[in-house]
């Protein structure tokens, strides 16, 4: 055990010495910095994961294992505040975050950052969605089954509603909200846009019977660029938005549904985007996307992840 903790203090040792390293080349460099920083997310990552086995282990022997997505998530926070000086500052006037459970959260899933903007804004006895094939793996299974996150059956699924079956009675029996990306993907835009939404979320919403709340989040490419090798410290404002209730709706809706909160989720993302870059910006949305929801099977279909 002692040969244990000494080899980890050598590793982060030398691990912040690399860290200081490249902040100082980053004077002179901006790929330097870029390094710097993002070397600082991963350990923000790896410190985050190592909190949350045991923040779940003693939040479930304690009845509170609901709170532990949301407990990592906080330390994922301050950890990436003093390791790379960058923050997401909410704006929930109404405080749904605080309020209005359970419920489907969705967002935009512009780059990896995006963990640090679930790491800020995530309410308490809430979770991401996986796949249930994760159970069996290995610490991240157990963490995944401990911290309380709503699992979706897609192995043999036939369409994304298939694929939510039993993920509705989760959320509405435990009383857990989730949070997904519709996008499905990181689109790694540089303007205020985002890839169609496949139905997934809509669809788990409308079973469950439980609103969706948009969180809609301003384009962040000025801040964060992998393509570039940009990463600056800085705030990004995010913004909560009312929650849409789904009762009464049923499959019928979906698309419908899904359309109508696309197109007021951009239109808060460009009003976003133009206050952190203090200019106006344009929408560039391709032809093809207008519509902005794609069919997907169960299979095929992406969650939070």
């Amino acid at each position: 055990m002692a040969a244990i903790i000494t080899y980890t203090g050598y590793f982060f040792a030398y691990y912040a010495a690399l860290i200081m390293f490249f902040h100082l080349l980053g004077l002179v460099s901006s790929k330097a910095a870029f390094v710097a920083r993002s070397l600082a997310m991963y350990i923000s990552i790896l410190i985050a994961s190592a909190y949350g086995l045991g923040a779940a282990v003693f939040l479930s022997l304690i009845g509170k294992r609901g709170l532990s997505q949301w407990a990592v998530g906080r330390c994922f926070k301050l950890c990436m505040l003093l390791g790379t000086g960058l923050k997401f500052d909410i704006e929930d006037p109404k405080n749904h975050l605080g309020t209005v459970r359970p419920a489907v959260f969705i967002g935009p899933h512009q780059t990896e950052v995006d963990l640090l903007m679930l790491g800020t804004m995530f309410p308490q006895y809430c979770s991401v969605t996986a796949k249930t094939q994760l159970k069996k793996i290995p610490f991240l299974g157990w963490f995944m089954t401990l911290s309380g996150a709503v699992f979706i059956d897609r192995k043999n699924s036939k369409d994304a509603r298939q694929a939510m079956q039993g993920a509705g009675e989760q959320i509405t029996k435990r009383k857990q909200s989730v949070y997904m990306f519709p996008e499905g993907t990181r689109s790694y835009t540089k303007e205020p846009t985002m890839l169609p939404f496949k139905k997934g979320a809509f669809h788990l919403a409308v079973q469950a019977q439980v609103p969706i709340v948009p969180v809609v989040v301003a384009n962040y490419s000025h801040v964060y660029s992998l393509k570039d090798m940009v990463f600056k410290s800085g705030s990004v404002p995010c913004k909560v938005l009312d929650p849409i209730p789904t009762a009464g709706l049923t499959t019928a809706d979906v698309d419908e549904l899904a359309r109508e909160i696309r197109e007021v989720m951009l239109r808060e993302m460009i009003a976003l985007t133009e206050k952190a870059r203090r200019k106006t910006v344009p929408l560039t949305v391709p032809a093809k996307q207008q519509n902005g929801v794609v069919k997907v099977s169960g299979t095929d279909m992406r969650v939070a992840a």
